[in-house]
């Protein structure tokens, strides 16, 4: 079979229900990605080489599937300790998640193109490296896309499926179906560029945070709570967009004549990124970032974390698609 003969088979259902999905990487990313996909229904292979990460990874789906009174799936969730050891006969999609190291992944689909079926999805979680990067010089490439999650995956409702260059179109829609039948709510990136949708938007506003942070207009703690609990707190409900049809695009296109000008447009990470970062405050795992972290602030505050997601999930709930419990 050549592979644009394939790519009718390559249609993902909109049902996920007993499909067999393969996750590459066990890790906190790929178990939640596993949980993700078993929410749908799908049958999972995660792939973890090392033995002592496996037990993590049961227990890890184990709870996120309980929470969604889901506990049942978790059997759905198999362990394979190489990608030669999977059973690829009937393998519809692939979700990589090794780490971020462009050889690696390159090598990986490279080793797929000879181990998956002729009409597997293959898709890469990377936040880093474009799939047109990754999809380089392989025959593949019109059934290889970007599946971009966000931590924690089964969390955050939100999934971007990046289209590269060669991308089938077709492909990419039904991938978009699939992870709706997943309960995800997954977002078309048409353009393979750096950061994708989500990321861009995100790394506009830091960059203006920390730009205000430098200049001494507001501390760290300041800026948080004006995001969380100013506009931030309005996005819940409605995104920047729909936010300026509520509030009027006249009074939007003033205030943006105004503002504009003074926005921050270096090309370079903020000062106070730099010292940091410098300093080896890397964040909770370093032990201090912009905050001080002890192994107990940590464990509290990824506790108080989580916890706002889940009641933000609640709140959300007559908008997400809806995960078929019936089985």
């Amino acid at each position: 079979m050549t592979e644009s003969s394939a790519l009718s088979g390559s249609l993902l259902p909109s049902s996920p229900r007993d499909t067999h999905a393969v996750v590459v990487g066990g890790g906190t990313m790929g178990a939640d990605v596993a949980i993700v996909l078993a929410r749908g229904g799908c049958r999972v292979t995660v792939v973890e080489p090392q033995a002592s990460q496996c037990d993590a990874l049961h227990q890890r789906v184990l709870a996120g599937l309980a929470d969604l009174e889901l506990a049942h799936r978790a059997q759905r969730v198999i362990t394979a300790p190489s990608v030669r050891e999977v059973d690829w006969r009937d393998a519809r999609l692939v979700v990589e998640c090794i780490p971020e190291k462009l050889d690696l992944k390159q090598a990986l689909f490279a080793q797929l193109l000879e181990l998956a079926p002729a009409s597997t999805v293959l898709t890469s979680n990377s936040s880093s490296f474009p799939i047109s990067a990754i999809a380089q010089g392989l025959p593949t490439q019109l059934r290889m896309l970007g599946l971009h999650f966000f931590m924690p995956a089964h969390l955050v409702p939100l999934v971007e499926v990046v289209l590269g260059p060669q991308t089938d179109n077709a492909v990419a829609e039904g991938l978009c179906g699939f992870m709706r039948g997943c309960g995800s709510v997954p977002v078309l990136v048409r353009k393979d560029k750096p950061g994708f949708l989500a990321n861009r938007l995100q790394h506009a506003l830091s960059r203006e945070a920390f730009a205000m942070i430098d200049e001494g207009v507001a501390t760290p703690e300041d800026v948080d709570a004006a995001v969380r609990f100013g506009f931030g707190f309005r996005y819940l409900a409605a995104g920047p967009v729909m936010q300026r049809d509520h509030a009027g695009l006249d009074v939007h296109c003033a205030a943006a004549a105004t503002m504009y000008p003074s926005l921050s447009n270096t090309a370079e990470p903020s000062r106070a990124l730099r010292e940091r970062v410098q300093a080896g405050r890397f964040g909770m795992k370093a032990g201090a970032g912009f905050y001080d972290w002890t192994p107990e602030t940590r464990q509290t505050e990824r506790e108080r974390y989580d916890r706002l997601l889940r009641q933000g999930l609640q709140l959300l709930a007559s908008e997400l698609p809806p995960i078929d419990k019936s089985f």
